[in-house]
Protein backbone atom coordinates (compact mmCIF):
# COMPACT_ATOMS: atom_id res chain seq x y z
CA UNK A 1 0.00 0.00 0.00
CA UNK A 2 0.84 3.35 -0.63
CA UNK A 3 1.43 5.75 2.58
CA UNK A 4 1.21 9.67 2.37
CA UNK A 5 1.47 11.75 5.13
CA UNK A 6 0.82 15.67 3.74
CA UNK A 7 0.55 18.71 5.30
CA UNK A 8 -2.71 20.82 5.17
CA UNK A 9 -3.21 24.92 5.36
CA UNK A 10 -3.58 24.27 8.94
CA UNK A 11 0.43 23.47 9.43
CA UNK A 12 0.96 27.20 10.21
CA UNK A 13 -0.77 27.25 13.21
CA UNK A 14 1.79 25.43 13.85
CA UNK A 15 4.86 28.17 14.01
CA UNK A 16 6.91 28.14 14.99
CA UNK A 17 7.86 24.77 16.07
CA UNK A 18 7.54 23.38 12.20
CA UNK A 19 9.64 26.30 10.24
CA UNK A 20 12.23 24.04 10.45
CA UNK A 21 11.04 20.39 10.01
CA UNK A 22 7.73 18.65 8.68
CA UNK A 23 4.74 18.77 11.00
CA UNK A 24 5.39 14.40 11.31
CA UNK A 25 8.86 14.98 12.70
CA UNK A 26 7.29 16.89 15.88
CA UNK A 27 8.18 15.05 19.17
CA UNK A 28 5.61 14.56 21.62
CA UNK A 29 6.05 11.83 24.89
CA UNK A 30 8.93 10.42 22.97
CA UNK A 31 7.33 9.64 19.50
CA UNK A 32 7.17 11.49 16.37
CA UNK A 33 4.24 11.13 13.66
CA UNK A 34 7.11 9.34 11.15
CA UNK A 35 8.26 7.08 13.75
CA UNK A 36 4.56 5.23 13.97
CA UNK A 37 4.05 5.40 10.05
CA UNK A 38 7.06 3.66 9.55
CA UNK A 39 5.45 0.84 11.44
CA UNK A 40 3.20 0.60 8.88
CA UNK A 41 3.41 -1.71 5.86
CA UNK A 42 3.92 0.17 2.66
CA UNK A 43 5.71 2.58 0.55
CA UNK A 44 5.68 6.41 2.63
CA UNK A 45 5.84 9.20 0.90
CA UNK A 46 5.62 12.96 2.26
CA UNK A 47 3.42 16.10 0.74
CA UNK A 48 4.72 18.85 2.47
CA UNK A 49 6.18 22.41 2.19
CA UNK A 50 8.61 23.30 -0.93
CA UNK A 51 11.05 24.83 0.89
CA UNK A 52 11.46 21.49 3.40
CA UNK A 53 11.49 18.89 0.74
CA UNK A 54 15.45 18.32 0.12
CA UNK A 55 15.51 18.20 3.75
CA UNK A 56 12.69 15.88 3.85
CA UNK A 57 14.37 13.62 1.88
CA UNK A 58 17.96 13.71 3.36
CA UNK A 59 16.96 13.68 6.49
CA UNK A 60 13.86 11.52 7.06
CA UNK A 61 14.33 9.35 4.28
CA UNK A 62 11.17 10.61 2.70
CA UNK A 63 10.51 10.99 -1.03
CA UNK A 64 7.62 13.62 -2.25
CA UNK A 65 4.56 13.19 -4.10
CA UNK A 66 7.27 11.74 -7.80
CA UNK A 67 7.82 8.56 -5.27
CA UNK A 68 4.54 7.42 -5.47
CA UNK A 69 3.47 4.12 -7.19
CA UNK A 70 1.11 2.61 -8.34
CA UNK A 71 -0.72 -0.02 -6.12
CA UNK A 72 -3.64 -2.32 -5.93
CA UNK A 73 -4.21 -1.28 -2.58
CA UNK A 74 -4.54 1.90 -3.16
CA UNK A 75 -3.19 4.92 -0.50
CA UNK A 76 -3.48 5.48 2.62
CA UNK A 77 -3.71 9.63 3.45
CA UNK A 78 -2.39 10.70 7.19
CA UNK A 79 -2.26 14.34 7.79
CA UNK A 80 0.86 15.37 8.86
CA UNK A 81 -0.58 17.12 12.39
CA UNK A 82 -1.71 13.59 13.48
CA UNK A 83 -0.74 13.78 16.84
CA UNK A 84 2.03 10.82 17.71
CA UNK A 85 0.05 8.11 20.18
CA UNK A 86 0.48 3.97 21.40
CA UNK A 87 -2.99 3.42 20.01
CA UNK A 88 -2.24 5.38 16.08
CA UNK A 89 -0.83 2.41 15.04
CA UNK A 90 -4.15 0.23 15.37
CA UNK A 91 -6.05 3.04 14.74
CA UNK A 92 -4.17 3.13 11.18
CA UNK A 93 -4.34 -0.60 10.57
CA UNK A 94 -7.66 -0.65 11.14
CA UNK A 95 -8.35 2.44 8.36
CA UNK A 96 -6.29 0.93 6.14
CA UNK A 97 -8.33 -2.32 6.35
CA UNK A 98 -11.26 -0.81 5.10
CA UNK A 99 -12.69 -2.36 1.58
CA UNK A 100 -13.55 1.28 0.55
CA UNK A 101 -13.05 4.82 0.57
CA UNK A 102 -13.01 6.00 3.58
CA UNK A 103 -12.05 9.37 5.80
CA UNK A 104 -11.80 10.46 8.90
CA UNK A 105 -12.53 14.16 10.06
CA UNK A 106 -11.67 16.43 12.69
CA UNK A 107 -15.02 17.29 13.68
CA UNK A 108 -13.66 20.82 15.07
CA UNK A 109 -12.97 22.11 11.72
CA UNK A 110 -13.69 19.84 8.73
CA UNK A 111 -9.98 18.94 7.73
CA UNK A 112 -9.32 15.44 6.97
CA UNK A 113 -6.97 13.91 9.10
CA UNK A 114 -6.66 10.08 7.36
CA UNK A 115 -8.17 8.62 4.45
CA UNK A 116 -8.46 5.20 3.03
CA UNK A 117 -8.66 5.56 -0.92
CA UNK A 118 -9.17 2.21 -2.84
CA UNK A 119 -7.49 2.00 -6.54
CA UNK A 120 -10.30 1.94 -8.27
CA UNK A 121 -11.60 5.57 -7.22
CA UNK A 122 -7.76 6.66 -7.75
CA UNK A 123 -8.21 6.06 -10.93
CA UNK A 124 -10.68 9.27 -12.03
CA UNK A 125 -8.94 11.84 -9.91
CA UNK A 126 -5.59 12.71 -11.94
CA UNK A 127 -1.46 12.95 -11.38
CA UNK A 128 -1.74 13.88 -7.11
CA UNK A 129 1.58 15.94 -7.72
CA UNK A 130 -0.43 18.17 -9.66
CA UNK A 131 -2.69 20.91 -7.76
CA UNK A 132 -6.05 19.78 -10.41
CA UNK A 133 -4.91 16.42 -9.06
CA UNK A 134 -4.65 16.90 -5.44
CA UNK A 135 -7.91 18.99 -5.56
CA UNK A 136 -9.98 15.97 -6.97
CA UNK A 137 -8.59 13.75 -4.74
CA UNK A 138 -9.59 15.99 -1.54
CA UNK A 139 -13.31 16.19 -2.69
CA UNK A 140 -13.42 12.89 -3.34
CA UNK A 141 -12.11 11.87 0.28
CA UNK A 142 -14.32 14.45 1.67
CA UNK A 143 -17.61 12.67 0.13
CA UNK A 144 -16.53 9.48 1.16
CA UNK A 145 -17.95 7.63 4.23
CA UNK A 146 -16.79 8.22 7.50
CA UNK A 147 -14.69 5.67 9.31
CA UNK A 148 -14.96 5.93 13.21
CA UNK A 149 -11.73 6.57 14.88
CA UNK A 150 -10.88 8.64 17.69
CA UNK A 151 -7.24 9.65 16.13
CA UNK A 152 -6.11 13.13 17.99
CA UNK A 153 -4.70 16.10 16.41
CA UNK A 154 -2.27 19.04 16.90
CA UNK A 155 -4.43 22.35 16.48
CA UNK A 156 -1.93 24.98 18.18
CA UNK A 157 1.66 24.11 19.67
CA UNK A 158 0.20 23.70 23.18
CA UNK A 159 -1.07 21.00 22.01
CA UNK A 160 1.84 19.35 21.71
CA UNK A 161 2.45 19.78 25.53
CA UNK A 162 -0.95 18.98 26.44
CA UNK A 163 -0.75 15.52 24.43
CA UNK A 164 2.75 14.42 26.07
CA UNK A 165 1.65 15.02 29.47
CA UNK A 166 -1.41 12.61 28.92
CA UNK A 167 0.75 9.68 26.23
CA UNK A 168 3.79 10.13 28.23
CA UNK A 169 2.87 7.01 30.42
CA UNK A 170 1.80 4.97 27.61
CA UNK A 171 4.42 5.69 25.52
CA UNK A 172 7.02 4.51 28.32
CA UNK A 173 5.01 1.27 28.72
CA UNK A 174 5.06 1.01 24.86
CA UNK A 175 9.05 1.19 24.59
CA UNK A 176 9.69 -0.94 27.39
CA UNK A 177 7.52 -3.79 26.02
CA UNK A 178 9.40 -3.64 22.42
CA UNK A 179 13.07 -2.47 23.28
CA UNK A 180 15.88 -4.91 24.29
CA UNK A 181 16.40 -2.12 27.68
CA UNK A 182 18.26 -3.73 31.35
CA UNK A 183 16.57 -2.81 34.36
CA UNK A 184 20.00 -1.01 36.15
CA UNK A 185 17.95 -0.12 38.84
CA UNK A 186 14.29 -0.23 40.30
CA UNK A 187 12.20 1.24 37.46
CA UNK A 188 15.73 2.51 35.37
CA UNK A 189 16.07 1.22 32.66
CA UNK A 190 18.89 1.01 29.87
CA UNK A 191 20.32 0.47 26.52
CA UNK A 192 24.30 -0.22 25.88
CA UNK A 193 26.84 2.14 26.68
CA UNK A 194 24.11 4.04 29.05
CA UNK A 195 25.52 5.49 32.40
CA UNK A 196 23.43 6.44 35.30
CA UNK A 197 25.97 8.87 37.94
CA UNK A 198 26.71 8.19 41.22
CA UNK A 199 24.30 9.19 44.04
CA UNK A 200 20.81 9.73 42.38
CA UNK A 201 17.95 10.38 43.88
CA UNK A 202 14.94 8.54 41.58
CA UNK A 203 11.26 8.13 41.45
CA UNK A 204 9.42 5.81 39.78
CA UNK A 205 6.23 5.65 41.17
CA UNK A 206 4.41 7.50 38.39
CA UNK A 207 6.82 5.91 35.52
CA UNK A 208 9.84 4.41 34.86
CA UNK A 209 13.23 5.98 33.64
CA UNK A 210 14.24 5.23 29.71
CA UNK A 211 17.88 6.06 28.82
CA UNK A 212 18.81 5.19 25.32
CA UNK A 213 21.92 4.09 23.82
CA UNK A 214 25.25 6.11 25.10
CA UNK A 215 23.26 8.31 27.45
CA UNK A 216 25.32 9.98 30.37
CA UNK A 217 23.98 11.11 33.60
CA UNK A 218 26.07 12.76 35.84
CA UNK A 219 26.18 12.57 39.62
CA UNK A 220 23.54 14.00 42.23
CA UNK A 221 21.24 13.88 39.75
CA UNK A 222 17.00 13.63 40.42
CA UNK A 223 14.79 11.51 38.20
CA UNK A 224 11.32 11.36 38.12
CA UNK A 225 9.55 9.92 36.10
CA UNK A 226 8.21 9.23 33.29
CA UNK A 227 11.56 10.32 31.55
CA UNK A 228 12.85 9.77 27.87
CA UNK A 229 16.55 10.56 26.90
CA UNK A 230 17.52 9.98 23.99
CA UNK A 231 20.75 8.16 22.48
CA UNK A 232 23.73 10.31 23.52
CA UNK A 233 22.14 13.14 25.25
CA UNK A 234 24.04 14.25 28.67
CA UNK A 235 22.40 14.93 31.86
CA UNK A 236 24.79 17.64 34.08
CA UNK A 237 25.50 17.19 37.51
CA UNK A 238 22.71 17.99 40.22
CA UNK A 239 20.23 18.43 36.88
CA UNK A 240 16.27 17.69 38.23
CA UNK A 241 13.95 16.05 35.96
CA UNK A 242 10.56 14.80 36.45
CA UNK A 243 6.97 14.66 35.38
CA UNK A 244 7.41 13.33 31.92
CA UNK A 245 10.28 14.86 30.40
CA UNK A 246 11.30 14.03 26.64
CA UNK A 247 15.18 14.49 25.59
CA UNK A 248 15.83 14.10 22.07
CA UNK A 249 19.28 12.44 20.76
CA UNK A 250 22.19 14.34 21.64
CA UNK A 251 20.96 17.22 23.83
CA UNK A 252 22.36 18.45 27.06
CA UNK A 253 20.65 19.08 30.15
CA UNK A 254 21.12 20.78 33.65
CA UNK A 255 18.95 22.85 36.25
CA UNK A 256 15.23 21.78 36.51
CA UNK A 257 13.46 20.47 33.97
CA UNK A 258 9.43 19.44 33.96
CA UNK A 259 7.09 17.79 31.67
CA UNK A 260 9.06 19.39 28.94
CA UNK A 261 10.08 18.18 25.13
CA UNK A 262 13.20 18.76 23.84
CA UNK A 263 14.05 18.37 20.09
CA UNK A 264 17.78 16.83 19.01
CA UNK A 265 20.96 18.91 19.43
CA UNK A 266 19.60 21.25 22.05
CA UNK A 267 21.48 22.49 25.20
CA UNK A 268 20.33 24.25 28.50
CA UNK A 269 23.60 22.96 30.30
CA UNK A 270 23.40 25.29 32.92
CA UNK A 271 21.00 26.20 36.21
CA UNK A 272 17.84 27.68 35.48
CA UNK A 273 14.15 25.98 35.40
CA UNK A 274 12.10 24.87 32.35
CA UNK A 275 8.62 24.22 32.63
CA UNK A 276 5.67 22.48 30.32
CA UNK A 277 7.52 23.93 27.18
CA UNK A 278 8.71 22.72 23.46
CA UNK A 279 12.40 23.64 22.67
CA UNK A 280 13.49 23.17 18.69
CA UNK A 281 16.59 21.51 17.96
CA UNK A 282 19.99 23.84 18.14
CA UNK A 283 18.58 25.96 20.58
CA UNK A 284 20.88 26.93 23.42
CA UNK A 285 19.64 28.85 26.87
CA UNK A 286 22.10 30.71 28.68
CA UNK A 287 22.99 29.79 32.45
CA UNK A 288 20.53 30.89 34.43
CA UNK A 289 17.52 31.52 31.62
CA UNK A 290 14.03 30.51 33.54
CA UNK A 291 10.44 30.53 32.05
CA UNK A 292 7.44 30.82 33.78
CA UNK A 293 4.62 28.41 33.61
CA UNK A 294 1.98 29.72 36.17
CA UNK A 295 0.63 32.56 35.80
CA UNK A 296 0.38 34.52 39.36
CA UNK A 297 -3.46 34.32 39.33
CA UNK A 298 -3.21 30.48 38.95
CA UNK A 299 -6.11 30.71 36.30
CA UNK A 300 -5.85 28.92 32.94
CA UNK A 301 -3.42 30.60 30.09
CA UNK A 302 -4.59 31.77 27.09
CA UNK A 303 -2.03 32.69 24.12
CA UNK A 304 -1.66 34.37 21.37
CA UNK A 305 -0.40 32.87 17.91
CA UNK A 306 0.40 36.24 15.56
CA UNK A 307 -3.17 37.96 15.74
CA UNK A 308 -4.53 35.07 17.41
CA UNK A 309 -5.90 34.69 21.01
CA UNK A 310 -6.24 30.98 21.78
CA UNK A 311 -7.79 29.37 25.46
CA UNK A 312 -5.35 26.86 25.81
CA UNK A 313 -7.31 25.79 29.41
CA UNK A 314 -4.39 24.87 30.39
CA UNK A 315 -3.51 25.90 33.59
CA UNK A 316 0.76 24.84 33.60
CA UNK A 317 1.96 25.92 30.72
CA UNK A 318 5.41 27.41 29.62
CA UNK A 319 6.65 28.69 26.25
CA UNK A 320 7.42 27.50 22.69
CA UNK A 321 10.97 28.34 21.12
CA UNK A 322 11.66 27.72 17.21
CA UNK A 323 14.81 26.31 16.28
CA UNK A 324 18.40 28.15 16.30
CA UNK A 325 17.36 30.45 19.14
CA UNK A 326 19.75 31.63 22.15
CA UNK A 327 19.22 33.08 25.13
CA UNK A 328 22.16 35.13 27.38
CA UNK A 329 22.46 34.40 30.89
CA UNK A 330 19.56 35.20 33.40
CA UNK A 331 16.79 35.63 30.50
CA UNK A 332 13.68 35.33 32.40
CA UNK A 333 10.56 34.30 30.24
CA UNK A 334 7.09 35.17 30.90
CA UNK A 335 4.46 32.52 30.93
CA UNK A 336 2.83 31.30 27.31
CA UNK A 337 5.74 33.09 25.39
CA UNK A 338 6.23 31.94 21.70
CA UNK A 339 9.82 32.74 20.55
CA UNK A 340 10.59 32.20 17.07
CA UNK A 341 13.23 30.44 15.30
CA UNK A 342 16.93 32.09 14.65
CA UNK A 343 16.41 34.59 17.61
CA UNK A 344 18.48 35.76 20.68
CA UNK A 345 16.62 37.15 23.62
CA UNK A 346 18.42 39.09 26.75
CA UNK A 347 16.78 40.21 29.73
CA UNK A 348 13.11 40.03 30.19
CA UNK A 349 11.18 38.09 27.59
CA UNK A 350 7.42 39.84 28.09
CA UNK A 351 5.54 39.29 24.99
CA UNK A 352 6.21 37.02 21.81
CA UNK A 353 9.48 37.22 20.13
CA UNK A 354 9.45 37.13 16.22
CA UNK A 355 11.70 35.45 13.88
CA UNK A 356 15.88 36.58 13.40
CA UNK A 357 15.77 39.22 16.02
CA UNK A 358 18.01 40.52 18.52
CA UNK A 359 15.53 40.61 21.66
CA UNK A 360 16.22 43.20 24.44
CA UNK A 361 13.82 45.39 25.17
CA UNK A 362 14.60 45.71 29.10
CA UNK A 363 17.76 47.76 27.74
CA UNK A 364 15.24 49.46 25.14
CA UNK A 365 16.66 47.81 21.97
CA UNK A 366 15.20 45.36 19.65
CA UNK A 367 17.07 45.14 16.18
CA UNK A 368 16.98 42.52 13.30
CA UNK A 369 19.32 39.38 12.70
CA UNK A 370 20.75 39.20 8.82
CA UNK A 371 20.35 35.91 7.67
CA UNK A 372 23.91 35.30 7.07
CA UNK A 373 24.59 35.53 10.39
CA UNK A 374 22.73 32.85 11.63
CA UNK A 375 24.02 30.53 9.21
CA UNK A 376 27.90 31.62 10.37
CA UNK A 377 26.52 31.16 13.85
CA UNK A 378 24.78 27.21 12.10
CA UNK A 379 28.23 26.56 10.65
CA UNK A 380 30.30 26.83 14.19
CA UNK A 381 27.25 24.72 16.02
CA UNK A 382 27.76 22.43 13.63
CA UNK A 383 31.07 22.21 14.33
CA UNK A 384 31.20 22.33 17.96
CA UNK A 385 29.19 18.73 17.29
CA UNK A 386 30.82 17.40 14.25
CA UNK A 387 27.77 18.32 12.10
CA UNK A 388 28.61 18.93 8.83
CA UNK A 389 26.91 21.96 7.34
CA UNK A 390 25.24 21.46 3.88
CA UNK A 391 23.99 23.43 1.62
CA UNK A 392 20.59 22.97 2.41
CA UNK A 393 21.18 23.63 5.86
CA UNK A 394 22.26 27.18 5.22
CA UNK A 395 19.19 27.48 2.15
CA UNK A 396 16.94 26.52 5.13
CA UNK A 397 18.63 30.07 7.13
CA UNK A 398 17.21 31.48 4.21
CA UNK A 399 14.51 30.43 3.50
CA UNK A 400 12.69 30.67 6.63
CA UNK A 401 14.24 34.03 6.54
CA UNK A 402 12.16 35.30 3.94
CA UNK A 403 9.05 33.35 5.04
CA UNK A 404 9.22 35.11 8.33
CA UNK A 405 9.12 38.55 6.78
CA UNK A 406 5.27 39.37 7.68
CA UNK A 407 5.66 37.74 11.17
CA UNK A 408 8.30 40.56 11.96
CA UNK A 409 6.33 43.08 10.43
CA UNK A 410 2.73 42.25 12.20
CA UNK A 411 5.09 43.09 15.58
CA UNK A 412 4.88 46.37 17.50
CA UNK A 413 8.70 47.10 16.74
CA UNK A 414 11.43 48.70 14.71
CA UNK A 415 13.36 46.12 13.70
CA UNK A 416 12.77 46.45 9.49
Amino acid sequence: MQILCFEDDRVEFLRPIVQARPAYAITSASFRLIDWLRRISGNLCGSIRPYLQELQKLDYQVEGLDGLQEDAEGILLINARVAPSVSLEAELRSLAGESRTCVVLDLEDDSVLAARVVAADLQAIGPLDTEEGWSQLMELVRSAAAHQSSIDVFRWPHDVIKHHMREMPDAMSWRLGHGDYRESSDGVFVRQGAELGKYPVVDTSEGPILLEENVKVGPFCYLSGPVYAGAGARVIEHAALKDGVSLGHTVKIGGEVEASVIEPYTNKQHHGFLGHSYLGSWINLGAGTCNSDLKNTYGTINIHYGESKVATEMQFLGCFIGDYSKTAINTSIFTGKVIGVCSMMYGFVTSNVPSYVNYARLFGQTSLLPADVMINTQRRMFERRNVEQRECDKQLIRDMYELSVNERASVDQDIL
